[in-house]
């Protein structure tokens, strides 16, 4: 098998994955966006009228999952352009980015509902009357945003896309909120006026955490973070497994959207021809390719 044989191969398999994922991100964001949008208008409306700042939050939250999911959209149609002279690898790391932008929205998003609660909390004079209608509302989102996430979660463990995963806690997000928002307003409604603008806080203080967290993980594959032990050892198992391997080292790997890159230097006997060693690289190689998340086996032959 030809070394342009090989990358034919591991072109096909990225290409085959990629057109499985987007068509999954696309069908499962347009739901999402479809039930954002609905959810939103429907939250923000009635909070209004209302009067309950837990309800008006969780409406502005939904607005922001709009936001998301039209990244999500962007990225995932730019992660599916055929490497270039500029971009080798491919655009695999739009998924990266976009999970970035994902993480920084949810913490603006936090950031803006606790501070706006702690106003409302420092002063009760603020608080109106919370209108009973406000409740039904908030029951209502929870169960439809739980729907989503369930349904969302499910696609992107299908496809095992990491920015699909992201998307659907930040449903989750919603649908939490929405449940820490209608305790807020029961309270509210026994007379415990502040229990309103604490329900924000408290949604606010969560979202804001999950923004971090994604950040944070976005952060680091951008800078090349690799993978973690249990995936080191089971790639470095699969290559000393391989017959005529004698050993392995300086085994490295990087993140590319979903995916890892492999970079490896493997031992074997000097005394073979370069066919011989070739085909052993070749049998390694194809054996570490058989984990989907590998896209592409960089292997130096160093002699034992």
């Amino acid at each position: 098998m030809t070394h342009n044989h090989i990358d034919d191969i591991e072109l096909d398999r990225a290409d085959n994955k990629q057109s499985e994922k987007f068509k999954a991100a696309k069908k499962s964001t347009l739901v999402s966006v479809f039930v954002n949008i609905i959810l939103s208008i429907w939250q923000i409306t009635v909070g209004f009228f209302s009067h309950s700042q837990g309800l008006i939050a969780d409406g502005i939250h939904s607005l922001s999952d709009l936001i998301a999911d039209f990244v999500v959209l962007i990225a995932n149609k730019g992660s599916q352009k055929q490497p270039d002279a500029d971009h080798p690898y491919g655009h695999f790391r739009y998924e990266n980015a976009a999970s970035l932008i994902l993480g920084t929205i949810l913490l603006i998003v936090g950031l803006g509902m606790v501070f706006s609660a702690i106003h409302k909390i420092l002063d009760p004079s603020t608080i109106p009357e919370v209108h009973s209608v406000a409740l039904y509302v908030a029951l209502l989102a929870l169960a439809a945003k739980e729907g989503l996430f369930r349904y969302m979660l499910a696609v992107a463990k299908k496809v095992d896309s990491n920015m699909l995963v992201a998307n659907a806690w930040h449903a989750r997000s919603d649908a939490a909120s929405s449940l820490v928002v209608a305790i807020g307003i029961i309270g509210s409604l026994a007379g415990f006026k502040f229990f309103d603008p604490l329900a924000a806080l408290i949604v606010g203080l969560f979202v804001g955490r999950m923004g971090w967290r994604f950040t944070y993980q976005a952060l680091q594959d951008l800078m090349d973070r690799g993978a973690d032990k249990e995936t080191l050892e089971e790639i470095k198992q699969m290559l000393v497994s391989t017959p005529g391997v004698q050993g392995v080292h300086d085994l490295k790997t990087r993140r590319s959207g979903d995916y890892l890159l492999v970079d490896v230097h493997l031992e074997i006997k000097g005394d073979l021809t370069v066919n011989e060693s070739h085909e052993i690289v070749v049998n390694a190689r194809n054996k570490v390719l058989q984990n989907k998340q590998i896209l592409s086996v960089m292997a130096h032959v160093d002699p034992a």
